[in-house]
């Protein structure tokens, strides 16, 4: 199921930035709560953060990016905006754009997400 189209991923150096961005159509866009996910090979899936229809960010349970993303609407562009910071080795990983019920975005569980992309490759080099 790949609704969403992720970009902005790539590569970067330890304490580097990186400006993820999600297209989606309007019907998900207007109504459903947007956010990203993660995984790493060999790792289990993380969400990241999730922004609901009215801009309210939603943090997962246990935050390894406290401080270091936030996440924005462009209602003009139907797009979801993840913007990290301060980057290190250990976020590298796949991430996903998402949509559906915000908590399930954050945390699963991830058989109930209405519809996510195929994601953008991070990579954090020291």
């Amino acid at each position: 199921m790949a609704q969403l189209q992720e970009s902005g991923g790539g590569s970067v150096q330890v304490g580097g930035s990186l400006r993820l961005s999600c297209q989606a159509p309007r019907d998900i866009y207007n109504y459903d709560c947007m956010g990203w996910f993660r995984q790493a090979p060999g790792k289990e899936r993380e969400g990241v953060m999730s922004i609901s229809t009215r801009g309210k960010a939603i943090y997962p349970g246990v935050n390894s990016m406290n401080g270091r993303v936030t996440i924005s609407k462009d209602n003009a562009k139907n797009t979801v905006e993840l913007n990290m910071t301060n980057l290190k080795p250990e976020d590298s990983a796949m991430y996903h754009c998402a949509a559906g019920t915000c908590s399930v975005i954050v945390g699963g569980p991830w058989k109930f997400l209405k519809a996510w992309g195929q994601g953008t490759p991070v990579a954090v080099s020291s």
